[in-house]
């Protein structure tokens, strides 16, 4: 199967492709600028420069690389990048998926679009694929209206709700255990949110998550994160204490005390028993996760 995934450079992406290339697809990676894979030369993988905010770059990939199958992971992701840049962030998270669907809407190509816990207000928490969405900062509201293009759209559809994803950074981006890693291994000190509730995502399940739900021609809204119930406090001691670094220099703190311009929700966390029961989807708990991050046996 040839499969079309955008946001390749990031995080996410780099493992979506890595684990579509181990089991055999085609993969057609995009993303804004030069290609930072490490796939080139590999059989099945080519690259392709890829502007959302472009209507009509959208449109000539579509027709040009005919994919069997999108999984569109790019986005704006930076929550207060979101709110300083609010004309961009819609102009890539929403209209940018909005460009996407409309060219892949001619050739009735499969569409799974990658969302977030952010598109809830973070009060009741625990939220089901079907909850009252109701964001609180700009990256939650395009992601939201990029969800509610996905949902028009005339074809097959999926979309995939996750949280806080962790995991070993392979293209540049670093994640809350990296960055506990590389604070405390200097001796710096890091403050981190304790009254944030959130259901963490070893990355790896996240792309097994995906890659079920294309396996399986799954369609509409599927929760894919973690079990365990963690605040980011927390989540770094676990980490601290894991990798035998200084767990004292995590000084906990409350999201108040940041001056941030976007507001995070204080409570989140996704139900998964959807997924589990449709796509037998069964996450790391988060010492696993630990484990896998920093290559421990």
């Amino acid at each position: 199967m040839k499969v079309l995934v955008t946001g390749a450079n990031g995080f996410l992406g780099f493992y979506l492709c890595k684990k579509l290339l181990d089991i055999g697809h085609e993969v057609v990676a995009t993303s804004r600028g030069n290609c930072r894979l490490p796939f080139n030369g590999t059989i099945g993988f080519s690259y392709l420069p890829l502007d959302l905010a472009s209507e009509d770059q959208s449109s000539t990939i579509i027709r040009q690389v005919s994919p069997d199958y999108i999984i569109h992971a790019a986005a704006m992701g930076k929550p207060d990048e979101c709110e300083e840049k609010k004309e961009l962030a819609t102009q890539i998270n929403s209209m940018g998926t909005f460009n996407l669907l409309q060219a892949a809407s001619e050739k009735k190509v499969p569409f799974n679009y990658i969302s977030t816990d952010f598109v809830f207000d973070g009060v009741a928490g625990n939220y089901s694929e079907d909850a009252i969405r109701n964001p609180i900062n700009h990256y939650g509201k395009t992601k939201l209206e990029a969800e509610n293009w996905v949902e028009k759209y005339p074809s097959e559809w999926s979309i995939v709700r996750t949280v806080l994803v962790y995991g070993k950074p392979m293209t540049g981006r670093s994640n809350l255990l990296s960055i506990v890693q590389e604070k405390l291994n200097r001796g710096e000190t890091y403050q981190v949110v304790d009254d944030q509730v959130r259901t963490p995502t070893f990355v790896e399940d996240l792309v097994n998550g995906i890659i079920s739900m294309m396996d399986k021609r799954a369609q509409g809204v599927f929760n894919i994160c973690g079990e365990e119930v963690l605040t980011p406090y927390q989540m770094a001691i676990r980490t601290a204490n894991f990798l035998g670094l200084d767990a004292s220099l995590l000084i906990r703190t409350l999201s108040s005390n940041f001056n941030q311009p976007a507001t995070r929700p204080l409570i989140t966390g996704l139900q998964i028993e959807k997924a589990r029961s449709i796509l037998g989807f069964s996450p790391s708990n988060f010492e696993e996760g630990l484990r896998k991050t920093f290559n421990a046996t």
